[in-house]
């Protein structure tokens, strides 16, 4: 069974940085892209970065490009998003999927709170 499980979120001052995980166990998440979503209070949810299984493509939503990095570890089977010059704007659940097949698979979302 497929399970992603992220962590990393929490209470930052804007301007701060933070740097989300996302694990993946049941699956070789080498194998697929994966991206990173978030879901602000009542908006839907948006995709906010994609990387592509080498690890060398990657893409950005504008909102967060120069502010944002996304990165993977195919040896622990892990999807980082390393968020700097954090905005109030960026509080928001975020969200790993990856893409099997048709099949999309979510971790439960880790909150984070931009706020001073």
């Amino acid at each position: 069974q497929v399970q992603l499980v992220e962590a990393g979120g929490g209470l930052v001052q804007p301007g701060g940085s933070r740097r989300l995980s996302c694990v993946a166990s049941g699956v070789t998440g080498r194998d697929y892209p994966m991206n990173w979503y978030s879901q602000a209070p009542g908006k839907e949810r948006e995709l906010v970065a994609t990387i592509f299984s080498s690890g060398s493509i990657t893409n950005y939503a504008d909102s967060v490009k120069g502010r944002f990095t996304i990165s993977r570890d195919n040896a622990k089977n892990t999807v980082y998003l390393q968020m700097n010059s954090l905005k109030p704007e960026d509080t928001a659940v975020y969200y790993c999927k990856l893409r099997r097949l048709t099949t999309n698979y979510w971790g439960q979302g880790t909150q984070v709170t931009v706020s001073s």
